[in-house]
């Protein structure tokens, strides 16, 4: 798999609002099993394995088994890679955003400018 895929596979799997908030609870609580965490869903614990196997499949999470349970735990690099990521993708929409604003005001002021002198070109033909 090359970077790019990576990339889309970790912008997909945070994405979904089910896996961010799976990923909330097992930063709060440390680790947690998917029967702990199916408590706090509004989705079936079936679900809940499928998110969290997604999850693991990009690594922002681990597992390990302990006893008849598997434990699920954050893997705090990835997450903090992936929290870097999406703040360079949010700086460089901002740095965006700021150039097609400053282009928006400046065709806004120079199309005044250009309706302001006409009329005063008009006015001087009415006299």
């Amino acid at each position: 798999m090359n970077h790019s895929s990576d990339d889309d596979d970790l912008w997909e799997a945070m994405a979904d609002p089910t896996r961010r908030k799976l990923l909330d609870l097992l930063v709060a609580r440390g680790q947690a099993t998917a029967t702990t965490l199916t408590a706090d869903m509004p989705v079936s614990r079936q679900a809940i394995s499928k998110h969290l196997l997604l999850l693991q499949r990009v690594g922002l999470i681990d597992s390990h088994r302990q006893g008849r349970e598997v434990r699920y735990e954050v893997r705090e690099q990835r997450l903090a890679e992936a929290t870097g990521a999406l703040s360079e993708v949010a700086n460089r929409w901002d740095h965006r955003l700021r150039a097609i604003k400053q282009l928006a005001e400046q065709s806004h002021a120079a199309g005044r400018s250009t309706s302001a002198h006409a009329d005063g070109d008009r006015g001087a033909h009415e006299i």
